[in-house]
């Protein structure tokens, strides 16, 4: 099993009543679920890690993550809220107000972790849930104990929710520090004030560069390949980098790579195929509105 670890949340999207007036639907979502998301449609032996609410909220995301072939046994299951985070449109650009406070997700404590067996072969990490505490430092203590499993993560970094600057850099360091597979755009470097190649020297064995409608850079010691983007008509790019990220590790998958060892000694060229898998998937997903990956028969 493939486990993603990290957020699941409500967006509260807006829409208007029969009656005109404004209105919020709910939607299931957060970067990390829609990558467990992904990876359940594609056929990879997908599976959740985070804390969930038992409100009404919580049923829908175990209900979405259920529908897509999602085991989420492994989720601690608590009273206390869903996350939601509110979105408002301004001259076509989202905003985003975040209800998170004692939330299921946010409080996941580190005694409330799973022991992992060995049917969970890769741990995935990202997003927002790597920022706000103290479900960051559990998230950060599981990577930790990884052992023998691949480790891939994509910090996906959002400035604008990071209020401890320190801690957040430190506990992020020490996680790339044991990624095997690290996925990063030229903003997340800039950020950072790192690049491939010093990200290649500890234990990362592939760096997956993002570049947008110019496709990913597939990185390794030995080399790089190029994957080019897909031609399509973008609705909204909503979940293609999470859906990306389930695609490359459903490739792997597939291709009997999804081992420390085969990491370590592959070919840029041969991750290839991996990351094309990662890109046709998502070129579905921004065609269409919404974070709505694809089933592996639509490829």
């Amino acid at each position: 099993m493939i486990l993603c670890c990290g957020e699941a949340l409500i967006d509260m999207l807006p829409r208007q009543s029969d009656a005109g007036e404004p209105a919020f639907a709910p939607y299931a979502g957060g970067a990390v679920f829609n990558t467990a998301i992904a990876l359940g449609r594609l056929g990879a032996p997908s599976g959740y890690l985070g804390g969930l609410s038992n409100d009404l909220f919580g049923q829908m995301l175990a209900e979405a993550l259920a529908a897509s072939k999602v085991d989420y046994s492994l989720c601690p299951r608590s009273g206390r809220p869903s996350t939601l985070a509110f979105v408002t449109l301004t001259d076509g650009q989202a905003r985003y107000a975040f209800y998170d406070e004692n939330t299921a997700g946010r409080m996941l404590s580190e005694p409330e972790l799973p022991t992992l067996d060995d049917t969970t072969k890769a741990l995935f990490f990202g997003g927002i849930s790597l920022v706000s505490e103290p479900q960051a430092n559990s998230y950060a203590a599981l990577c930790s104990r990884a052992g023998d499993r691949v480790v891939m993560i994509d910090p996906n970094i959002r400035p604008g929710f990071i209020t401890n600057e320190a801690s957040y850099r430190a506990r992020l360091a020490g996680m790339l520090g044991r990624a095997d597979i690290v996925k990063i755009s030229d903003e997340d470097m800039d950020w950072l004030g790192t690049d491939p190649t010093a990200l290649l020297q500890g234990e990362t064995s592939v760096v997956l560069v993002t570049l947008g409608a110019e496709g990913v850079d597939v990185m390794t010691t030995q080399g790089t390949h190029r994957v080019p983007a897909r031609r399509v008509t973008v609705v909204d790019t909503v979940g293609a980098g999470d859906t990306f990220n389930a695609g490359f590790l459903a490739g792997l998958h597939k291709a009997g790579l999804l081992s420390r060892t085969a990491l370590a000694k592959a070919t840029a060229e041969n991750l290839g195929t991996a990351a094309d898998l990662g890109v046709r998937s998502a070129a579905v997903t921004v065609s269409r509105a919404g974070a709505n990956p694809p089933w592996e028969h639509e490829l």
